[in-house]
């Protein structure tokens, strides 16, 4: 296998679906340590034990991390350098799914915990990743002094269709976008990359749930409408994120890489 990465990787959201299946990436394509955080104790330790398990040289650092929580969020970063000395790459990829009700009917304490975890979370893990990748050695065009990858979602880019609410998700993923753009035209000149993917329907355990429920007509009607009618599955996601880490898209800044089957097209 092409080894494309190295180094050390920070994962949020680590411990299933899309951020489990990075790891599983990461490791794949070369990278040799892992720092994986979730908020989840008991299925983080499971995530770690199946990377250990499939790539016994990996290293892989287990982080307990609610990004709600600055000190937390912190304490991570530094247990990280602490134990490997450079972190290489950032994917800050932790959210929920959050209410699905209209707005006139949706409680304010959902629709921030919706923006505390989504957008919040990924500017938590985004400023701790600067901090330690602003001290690193800028290691030229291709690597620099480190990359970081935010999960935003096609949601980030326009609206859900009609009959699918969901606008505490929605308005956080555009945030992400933003916050994105916003720090890359800040922190290209030193060195740092900052990319977001952008997920279409993808099969997580969470949305498979939903794709199986015969009274949830309307989302298998919505993944049919897409160009490749069919929902992604998580390491293709995966795979579009070691794209992103690897030095063949060391040109790339700012940029929000829709990954959706084709969605966006219809």
């Amino acid at each position: 296998m092409t080894k494309l990465l190295s180094g050390t990787a920070f994962i949020t959201g680590a411990a299933s679906g899309i951020g489990y299946h990075t790891a599983l990436s990461f490791a794949k394509y070369g990278m040799e340590n892992l720092a994986l955080a979730d908020i989840d104790r008991d299925t983080l330790a499971q995530a770690a034990k199946s990377v250990r398990e499939k790539y016994p040289g990996v290293q892989v650092l287990e982080l307990e991390m609610d990004v709600r929580r600055t000190d937390q969020v912190k304490a991570g970063l530094d247990a990280l350098v602490a134990r490997f000395g450079r972190l290489d790459v950032a994917v800050n990829n932790a959210a929920i799914r959050g209410p699905t009700s209209a707005t006139d009917q949706t409680d304010e304490g959902a629709w921030a915990d919706v923006i505390e975890t989504n957008l919040s979370g990924v500017w938590r893990g985004q400023k701790e990743a600067l901090r330690v990748m602003l001290g690193q050695e800028d290691r030229g065009s291709r690597e620099g002094r480190g990359r970081i990858i935010n999960t935003a979602s096609m949601f980030g880019l326009f609206a859900p269709p009609k009959g699918l609410s969901h606008t505490p998700y929605t308005a956080a993923k555009h945030g992400v976008v933003g916050l994105t753009k916003a720090d890359a035209v800040i922190y290209g000149k030193q060195g740092i990359r900052i990319n977001a993917i952008c997920p279409g329907w993808t099969a997580t355990p969470l949305l498979q749930q939903v794709i199986d429920d015969p009274n949830q007509p309307m989302l298998n009607q919505e993944i049919e409408r897409g160009a490749m009618p069919r929902a992604g599955h998580v390491d293709e996601i995966a795979d579009a994120i070691v794209f992103l880490a690897s030095p063949m898209s060391s040109f790339m800044q700012g940029a929000s890489i829709v990954v959706d089957g084709g969605f966006t097209l219809t």
